[in-house]
């Protein structure tokens, strides 16, 4: 399938492995992998990196390769019991804060007409994926602008 602003093709990535139960040597108790994800998710961390610091540094030392076959439940599933997620999803977030930069970036330099149209682009999936959260993860009177963006995510 074609990508969403150009007409070429995406190179494909790479396939989590296929496992129906968590590694003999990551042998840590469900609570305390979620003790550590909430923990987590106070500092300010998204459910991405979450998931990295999990695999990378693990819980009391042994690394989690996939919180999913761990718990049984994923990790944004995790944060909703603990009332640890965020206001906004992540995905709009990283967005947000994308548009955000390039549009500091723009102010500063008028005639990069490139990122002027990365911009626009940008902001477009925003408004889609508003469309989208509108109702559930959003008020059903929000509407994308600069300063609601800035204002959101200070």
């Amino acid at each position: 399938m074609a990508r969403m602003h150009t007409r070429r093709r995406g190179s494909s990535g790479s396939d989590k492995p296929v496992a129906d139960d968590p590694p003999e040597w990551s042998d840590v108790e469900t609570e305390a992998i979620e003790e550590r994800v909430v923990e987590l998710a106070e500092q300010g961390h998204d459910p991405s990196v979450i998931g990295m610091k999990l695999r990378d540094e693990g819980v009391k030392g042994t690394p989690i390769p996939d919180v999913k076959l761990a718990t049984g439940k994923k990790l944004t599933e995790i944060l909703e019991e603990h009332d640890a997620d965020g206001d906004l999803p992540a995905d709009l977030r990283n967005l947000m804060q994308r548009a955000i930069r390039l549009r500091e970036h723009m102010e500063a330099n008028p005639q990069d007409h490139q990122n002027k149209r990365a911009l626009q682009n940008t902001e477009s999936k925003i408004r889609r994926l508003a469309d989208y959260y509108r109702g559930d993860a959003l008020d059903e009177d929000f509407r994308y602008s600069y300063d609601a963006a800035v204002e959101l995510l200070e």
